[in-house]
């Protein structure tokens, strides 16, 4: 279901750049989708950094660090991406609620649930940014459907490191 603040085309945003008004609605629809997972996965990342415990806590703190440091960067320019398409970008934990495919209920316990939990959430962010790499395709935005492919290998790579540690 998209959502209200997408629909919303302001006037100051109409531009011409090849890329047709349909194309820009429905790579913006993808990146908001792309946006509310990856802040929704920012947030459990941070979570994991600040409670994780044992034996591997300094390597799983630097790691879970230098992920969310990543995720606040692309955070932010996959936003200003739906900015540059002329729509206003979703930024309410409702709209990400909605939309993010991450269970991110309550805090994780121990580090194997968080570490496994981190794990299938960059799983399905990765999947699920391929299928916005296609919309985006579809409208002929090259530069968005690039952003998001660079995006999928940052979590392939995230996928290896927790598993890496997990084994």
């Amino acid at each position: 279901m998209a959502n209200a603040a997408l629909q919303s085309k302001p006037k100051e945003q109409s531009f011409d750049t090849g890329i047709d008004r349909a194309g820009m609605d429905a790579t913006a629809d993808a990146l908001a989708t792309a946006l509310a997972d990856s802040f929704t996965l920012y947030l459990k990342t941070l979570g994991v950094h600040w409670n994780i415990v044992g034996p591997s806590f300094f390597g799983l703190h630097k790691l879970t660090e230098a992920q969310y440091e990543d995720l606040a960067i692309a955070i932010d320019a996959i936003a200003e991406r739906i900015r540059s398409l002329g729509h206003l970008a979703p930024a309410a934990f409702g709209d990400f609620v909605e939309r993010s495919v991450i269970e991110s209920k309550t805090t994780l316990a121990s580090a194997e649930d968080m570490i496994s939990a981190l794990i299938k959430d960059n799983e399905a962010v990765a999947k699920r940014m391929r299928k916005a790499v296609s919309v985006a395709e579809d409208a002929d935005d090259v530069f968005t459907a690039d952003m998001l492919t660079a995006r999928i290998g940052k979590h392939e790579e995230n996928v290896w490191m927790l598993r890496a540690i997990a084994s």
